[in-house]
């Protein structure tokens, strides 16, 4: 019997060289260096396809890692097209929880433990215990720092020191109180016998650790791995690789440097980089032939990638690689455009008449995106675009099967499965039966809620519509199991409606024409990227929105915020390298010098006797430990007092209030005003808020004036005395 995946020339046929080379080379370690919209999907997918046919995987023993489910569902359609439906294609969470599911009972013995789909309930439940008052804004930041503190491989016990260097602030809690926050948040898992996705990784890698015979059946069950986006590979699933990898070199990673974006999440690209280090001998492939995008939209994405440092981090194992060029292999189309606003609500009504020009053009409401950096820019998009008449759809909102409408919609499906004798085609039926649901042939004229769920229902006429082209025999049953696979893999049809989506939420997306608004300072780079490395981040996250467009792409920006005030603004920095595209306008957006936007640097040398302050502490501080401190005795007795007062009042710990550190740097720099208490580290927005003004009362009411000779004159002992 001939093995599957067909004849391995011809699942070779019809791709470009770089990608053949990928693909007929499917055995031993392999780096793919693989810019935007260069094919490199279809290329992992046929080396996977032309390993089974010629003999090299068995499809069974193949395990395809990407991160999200939407991406494994693709990948898993291109498999079964190539003729390898056995091949796994998972999420590295999906992949690992099904290995712990399965060998639970043998590492531990029991049930295994559910899964949290959400942090924040436990978040609560743990900050409650610690009397800690948190806003949901507060909790979501906290779930996120517990996330990172785990994909980073920390524990409560070493969290504090490795934020503490970093400079980490969360919820305006300081490092020593997020570890205990991380230690009770926990306990409560433990309790209620839950874990956390991350946590998954982690039992799965300390399972595969501890258990060798565990780890020996995984090691037979896989032998091939091929792991897409690979630059967004944290430390811990790193740690989870090399232990589905055991010994073995057989391992394929594709990725780009010059899209790493998600840094907040522990990701870094060193990983892709440092791949030929850790597997001496791979081959490395650079897939550079974009097909997805015009000549003028690569160009521009090239300009502006090219203008900064390097696209990431250097590898520890040397220099660093220079950036993917991109090199167009699609025809020509119109030059992306520049376009200047002198407030946020002329932007926006902007936006909505370049999307009315792209639909007049012809181009489908599916097919057009409008990007931004941040989810609250949307906000005046979406009124715009609602008094236009102008159906949108906000990426990031309600999954496509979690929708009300969608849900019934099925229901009626599975209903008239019996009832279809095929006396009509399939996109009658279907009509027929959404029709009951509230479908109708012509859209409705309303907006917001009543449009986006005719749009939803109007998705699987399509999709109903589709499958019959394909199949011309299919029946209402085919269509219902298309919706059931489609579901497991959060595959959603196409809904049609004009695309609103932050820039990381676009990654991996395309569209015909897009527009991305918001390109200033401030917003790109935004104001928090106050490190080099951070704004160069920022950067490639520009580059990511723009190689989404594959033949219209605008760029738009606003003077102002609010109409009527004057305009602050200036044109993005990373534009400045496509004025030659983009017009004069955007070389006025190269940074000023000097120009400070960040908090000021803590001290490095101690004040007193000019040593080098060697901790986190000493920093904030200002002072090494070895020498004395320099406050007045009455203004830290007064500080504390106050403190444990306030706290007391709160029912909270008095940390929570301020920490040691941030108390003694307000006791010895005493801050005359609310400017020079906020620039004092731990002295948050939030906490400058809340007791910022009973603060400067306490030191005004305790601060005296200093004798000839330095000594405060109070009654008190002083240092100098003691």
């Amino acid at each position: 019997m001939p093995p599957p995946g067909g004849d391995p020339d011809q699942i070779l046929a019809g791709l470009d060289p770089e990608q053949r080379e990928v693909a007929a080379h499917p055995s031993g370690p392999m780096v793919v260096l693989a810019g935007a919209g260069t094919g490199k999907t279809r290329a992992i997918t046929h080396r996977i396809a032309y390993g089974v046919a010629s003999g090299a995987y068995h499809p069974s023993r193949v395990l395809a890692v990407t991160f999200t489910a939407r991406a494994a569902g693709e990948m898993r359609t291109r498999l079964r097209g190539l003729g390898v439906p056995a091949v796994q294609a998972r999420t590295f969470h999906a992949a690992a929880l099904r290995q712990l599911q399965f060998f639970w009972p043998q590492a531990v013995g029991g049930a295994p433990p559910e899964v949290l789909s959400h942090k924040a309930p436990a978040v609560g439940e743990a900050a409650g215990r610690l009397r800690l008052r948190l806003d949901r804004a507060g909790i979501r930041d906290v779930a996120a720092e517990i996330e990172w503190s785990k994909v980073s491989l920390l524990t409560s016990q070493t969290y504090a020191a490795v934020a503490a260097r970093q400079g980490r602030v969360t919820a305006d809690l300081d490092p020593t109180a997020m570890a205990r926050l991380i230690e009770v948040y926990g306990e409560v898992c433990t309790e209620r016998h839950v874990v956390d996705f991350e946590d998954v990784l982690l039992l799965t890698a300390g399972m595969l650790d501890e258990h060798p015979r565990i780890a020996a059946q995984i090691h037979e069950q896989y032998r091939h791995f091929v792991v897409d986006e690979y630059q967004d590979v944290n430390p811990l699933q790193q740690l989870l690789l090399e232990q589905w990898l055991g010994e073995r070199q057989d391992v394929c990673v594709v990725g780009d440097p010059a899209q790493s974006i998600y840094s907040f999440t522990g990701a870094s690209a060193d990983h892709l980089l440092d791949f030929s280090r850790r597997h001496p001998g791979a081959r490395t492939v650079r897939l550079v032939r974009n097909y997805r995008s015009t000549p003028q939209v690569i160009h521009l994405a090239n300009l502006i990638l090219g203008g900064g440092a390097r696209p990431a981090g250097a590898g520890r194992g040397g220099a660093r690689p220079a950036p993917l060029e991109l090199v167009a292999q699609s025809g020509d189309g119109p030059r992306p455009s520049l376009v200047a606003h002198a407030d946020d609500e002329a932007e926006a009504d902007g936006v909505a008449s370049t999307v009315q020009g792209f639909l007049d053009e012809g181009v489908p409401a599916s097919e057009i995106a409008v990007l931004y950096r941040t989810n609250t820019q949307s906000e005046p998009i979406e009124g715009a675009l609602a008094r236009a008449g102008i159906p949108y759809l906000v990426r990031g909102g309600e999954r496509f099967f979690s929708r009300a409408e969608v849900r019934q919609a099925i229901l009626l499906l599975r209903g008239a499965v019996r009832a279809d004798d095929g006396s009509t085609s399939l996109g009658e039926t279907v009509r027929a039966v959404l029709s009951e649901a509230g479908w109708a042939a012509e859209p409705p004229r309303s907006g917001g809620a009543t449009r986006e769920r005719w749009e939803s229902l109007q998705a699987l006429v399509v999709l109903a519509d589709e499958t019959e082209r394909t199949a011309p025999d299919s029946r209402v049953r085919d269509l219902v199991a298309e919706l059931d696979r489609r579901a497991a893999e959060q595959h959603a049809p196409t809904v049609q409606g004009i695309t609103l989506a932050s820039l990381h939420a676009a990654k991996g997306l395309e569209w015909d024409a897009v527009t991305i608004i918001g390109c200033s300072e401030g917003l790109l780079p935004i104001t928090l990227a106050d490190t080099q490395e951070r704004v160069e981040e920022e950067r490639r996250l520009l580059y990511v929105g723009v190689t989404r467009a594959r033949q219209r792409l605008v760029l738009s920006w606003a003077a102002a915020r609010t109409p009527g005030r004057r305009g602050s603004r200036s044109v993005s920095r990373f534009l400045a390298p496509a004025s030659s595209v983009l017009g004069e306008a955007a070389a006025a957006g190269r940074p000023r010098r000097g120009k400070k936007v960040a908090r000021p640097a803590r001290p490095r040398v101690c004040r007193t006797c000019g040593g080098m302050l060697e901790s986190a502490a000493e920093r904030k501080v200002g002072r090494c430990d070895a020498c004395p401190p320099t406050y007045q005795q009455a203004v830290w007795d007064a500080l504390r007092a106050w403190r444990k007062q306030t706290a007391q009042d709160a029912k909270v710990p008095a940390y929570v209030v301020f920490t040691d550190a941030t108390l003694t740097a307000i006791a010895e720099t005493v801050p005359a005003d609310p400017e020079a208490l906020a620039q004092i580290s731990g002295v948050g927005e939030r906490k400058l808020g809340l007791y910022g003004d009973q603060v400067l009362a306490v030191l005004r009411r305790s601060a005296t004036p200093e004798a000839p000779d330095g000594t405060a004159m109070t009654g008190k002992m002083t240092t100098r005395d003691k």
